[in-house]
């Protein structure tokens, strides 16, 4: 939506902060523009490295903390840049990297995370690759301008593996790679087939292994000498399935039975499974997890197995910052793109999927933005979206690397918004605060504090 100003100005974003339409607030949007066509002369002059680069990791897929040949592609590329500082295998993770433009001027300090990762069996079905250019890109031109003009502060580009289940970013932020850098705010960015949105918000999620240890005893002959293991995960199983009934909207519980016994002329001593608990946000899902595993002791009580949980994965959802948002849908819109404004975008971009920078997002201010590409036949009927084959091949066309670069022009506008301008810095940092406050609340409210 787009408001008029009271004295008849022209209409502008309802999230961007403008004040009215006067003369120096239209001499700082031309020279917003300005800076947004010095962006993208810039991007353009690289996009040709960075589209080889893409299909070079595209081409060679590895999975999770084995991205050898990624990391040595996109480091040995930073390290050619004029002005950057390159720590390879840093926080001791193998394929991990942090590269630095520091401009020697005490500020601000702005980074992005590039992801490197592949998917089994269907490679870069997620647009890693895309997302690795589009943040390298970003990060140039941050740079470029901070030379040109002599700005103050620092932008930092992570390279964070495993982001596929293994948590690389949450490593690196646990090996205090984030709280080194001082690092101020996040940006990052994901294509899909789903429209162009800023405000992405994903789901909270934790995967976990469940194992019963039960007592064998032929089943025919003397069953009461056994302790039915299976029985146990049957009956946590069947508890689970009607506590989906009691079970708030955006809260998912997923499982599969890995290891059922033996034979079925046996009382079975062991059983197993794996399951995925999700919700919208992580006090929800720290809720939820605590009535799921009740339902596993219930069949521990009641059979008398004994009962083994190991947790596995856990990602908590992505919390945009709705500041930081407003800049990039005014850049973004300013380079072609219609995301629209901040209430519809939330609502239309929310997905339950999962991402480690969910967990980026509750330390510091973030965005992820979503960015179109295409997945479609000859025809233009819409084919697979992300990790399937579909997206996999749709992540290597020349229009999805251009479709990236924009990305990495508005990522890069929008942190060069925070750099030149406090106030917004001020507004970013203020709403993160309130909504970690908002997020303690809630967990002691769920009594998961």
């Amino acid at each position: 939506m787009t408001v008029a100003s009271a004295d008849g100005g022209r209409e502008q974003d309802d999230d961007f902060v403008m004040i009215n339409e006067s003369a120096a607030h239209a001499s700082s949007a031309m020279a917003q523009d300005h800076t947004l066509d010095l962006i993208s002369d810039y991007v353009d002059g690289v996009s040709n490295e960075l589209g080889a680069i893409s299909l070079e990791i595209h081409d060679r897929p590895e999975l999770q903390y084995k991205e050898c040949h990624a990391h040595d592609v996109l480091t040995k590329f930073m390290a050619s840049q004029k002005g950057w500082t390159i720590t390879r295998s840093a926080s001791n993770i193998d394929t991990a990297f942090v590269a630095v433009y520091d401009s020697g001027i005490k500020g601000p300090v702005v980074s992005l995370n590039a992801e490197y990762d592949a998917l089994k069996g269907i490679g870069h079905a997620c647009g890693h690759n895309l997302i690795a250019v589009a943040s390298v890109a970003g990060a140039l031109a941050i740079a470029h301008l901070m030379e040109q003009n002599q700005l103050a502060g620092r932008v930092v580009l992570f390279g964070t593996p495993a982001e596929e289940g293994g948590g690389g970013k949450i490593k690196l932020f646990d090996a205090g790679a984030y709280r080194d850098q001082e690092v101020d705010i996040s940006l990052i960015s994901h294509p899909g087939i789903s429209s162009d949105a800023v405000l992405v918000r994903t789901a909270a999620y934790t995967a976990f292994k469940v194992e019963y240890f039960g007592k064998e005893a032929h089943a025919a002959a003397r069953p009461w000498d056994g302790i039915n293991a299976l029985d146990a995960l049957i009956t946590a199983y069947s508890a689970i399935s009607v506590l989906r009934q009691q079970t708030e909207p955006g809260d998912i519980i997923q499982g599969m039975i890995t290891n059922g016994g033996l034979r079925p002329n046996i009382i079975h001593a062991y059983s197993a499974g794996r399951f995925v608990v999700r919700s919208s946000t992580r006090a929800r899902r720290e809720a939820l997890l605590k009535r799921v595993e009740a339902c596993f002791e219930a069949g521990a009580l009641a059979t008398g197995a004994k009962l083994k949980l190991t947790l596995g994965g856990s990602y908590d959802d992505h919390m945009p910052n709705k500041a930081l948002g407003g800049s990039y849908r005014h850049c973004f819109n300013r380079l072609g793109g219609d995301i629209p404004i901040g209430s519809i975008d939330m609502l239309q971009s929310a997905t339950m999927a999962s991402t480690d920078q969910g967990n980026i997002s509750y330390a510091m201010p973030s965005i992820s933005p979503n960015f179109w590409i295409r997945s479609e036949d000859e025809r233009g009927a819409q084919l697979g979206g992300p990790h399937t084959p579909d997206f996999e091949r749709a992540a290597r066309t020349e229009e999805a690397q251009q479709k990236a670069m924009r990305v990495g022009k508005a990522l890069a506008a929008t942190a060069l918004d925070v750099l030149t301008r406090p106030e917004l810095l001020h507004e970013v940092k203020r709403e993160f605060e309130e909504m970690r406050h908002a997020d303690k609340e809630a967990r002691v409210k769920r009594g998961v504090q």
